[in-house]
């Protein structure tokens, strides 16, 4: 576990060093997910999941403690805007731990212009002395980590996950192969619905980019390129069919100029939006309140059985699901359910596979569907088919 204290840019952070020289190869046991999927490299380097709807999920009230999944540290930082008292992150891949600490550094040493830079959602020719002025802030695993990935990091580290390169590899050769640069820029500065659903129509929604798209975001080319095979192994259905809907969702009733997702993956930057996380409005109070953040790379089932009762006000938990068996994940919702104090938050994702409260904790667990549906409305990270609100009783 490393545990940064400390909020403000001049102070020196004090952190808990592990007792290990190098990132472990392997991940704690204790999880179904640890012993199905490879967590030894950077699957994701941002978070894809939507942060503006999270926090009006989980309504954090200040002084509330928050539990969350890392993933790449980003919605784990948006916690912080709303000041709990304290956030504590969860993962089985210590190289997703690696890209939390290298933000929690970042967010520390650099303005925020420059972490833009770092991040890779501006343009930048300095980031590997950006990244110096981040190292010293780092642990000795996690600095030996980064010092190895110069490459990514002259890249932007935002990029540096599997799931990145796998949309670098949809920006670059296959796109051009549909659509031009030009229509890529018509896209992405959106304009009103009537206009959107009009150019998607007439222009974008070629049979070439229903042919190449469905063979690209197919189960078989994501599980070898994208996410772990092991992850659909609870999903039913077409996978391509729903990404081409949920494409068409974001590029039409959604506005694609306030998108940072789609932005990303059709650019490899952030032209016109960004992430919560990422925006200059809530850089400094996420700077501010680094000192209430602290991580731990172990199943959150062994997390929570320490943990105590009735603890925390909030649960980030990703997809987390997604990858679990029905009966596991009733299992790991009894514990978190547990942990959590009386009008707690649950906000997850389900991509393809469904998940939600089972009907025998509806005496602990209240699900919240039209909050659920309202948000999932909303958000930009469209691939999901679901959003799931639920509060403890």
């Amino acid at each position: 576990m490393a545990h940064i204290r400390g909020g403000s840019r001049d102070s020196r952070a004090v952190v808990s060093r592990v007792a290990v020289t190098a990132l472990p190869a392997t991940v704690p046991a204790g999880s179904e997910a640890a012993t199905r999927a490879d967590f030894s490299l950077i699957r994701y380097a941002q978070c894809w999941e939507d942060a503006d709807i999270l926090l009006d999920a989980l309504a954090i009230q200040p002084g509330d403690d928050c539990l969350s999944i890392g993933s790449a540290g980003d919605n784990a930082l948006a916690l912080l805007s709303r000041r709990p008292g304290r956030v504590v992150v969860i993962d089985l891949n210590p190289s997703q731990l690696a890209c939390l600490e290298l933000r929690v550094a970042a967010y520390r040493e650099l303005e925020h212009a420059e972490l833009l830079e770092l991040i890779g959602s501006r343009p930048s020719g300095r980031r590997a002395a950006l990244y110096q002025r981040c190292r010293s802030q780092l642990t000795a695993p996690v600095r030996a980590f980064w010092d190895g990935k110069s490459a990514e990091i002259a890249a932007g580290i935002g990029g540096a996950g599997k799931f990145e390169r796998y949309f670098a590899t949809f920006r670059h050769r296959i796109l051009p192969l549909v659509h031009s640069r030009r229509k890529v820029e018509h896209l992405l500065r959106g304009g009103t619905r009537e206009e959107r659903e009009t150019f998607y129509a007439n222009e974008w929604d070629t049979w070439r980019w229903q042919l190449l798209f469905r063979i690209f975001f197919s189960r078989f080319v994501m599980g070898r390129m994208g996410r772990d095979p092991s992850f659909f192994r609870y999903v039913k259905g077409s996978v391509s069919d729903r990404f081409l809907a949920r494409g068409r969702y974001a590029t039409t009733t959604l506005n694609p100029a306030e998108n940072p997702y789609l932005q990303w993956i059709l650019t490899g930057a952030h032209p016109t939006a960004l992430p919560f996380a990422l925006r200059p409005e809530n850089f400094e109070v996420i700077r501010a309140h680094l000192d209430r953040l602290e991580w731990h790379c172990e199943p959150m089932e062994a997390y929570l059985e320490r943990a105590g009762e009735r603890r925390f006000g909030a649960f980030n938990l990703s997809d987390i699901f997604e990858y679990i068996s029905e009966e596991n994940t009733h299992r790991l919702l009894e514990r978190i359910v547990r942990s959590g104090k009386s009008g707690a938050r649950l906000a997850y994702w389900n991509t393809l596979a469904d998940r939600h409260r089972p009907e025998f904790m509806t005496d602990r667990l209240r699900s919240l569907p039209e909050l659920s549906q309202a948000l999932h409305a909303r958000d930009k990270a469209f691939f999901y088919c679901a959003f799931v609100v639920e509060e403890v009783i």
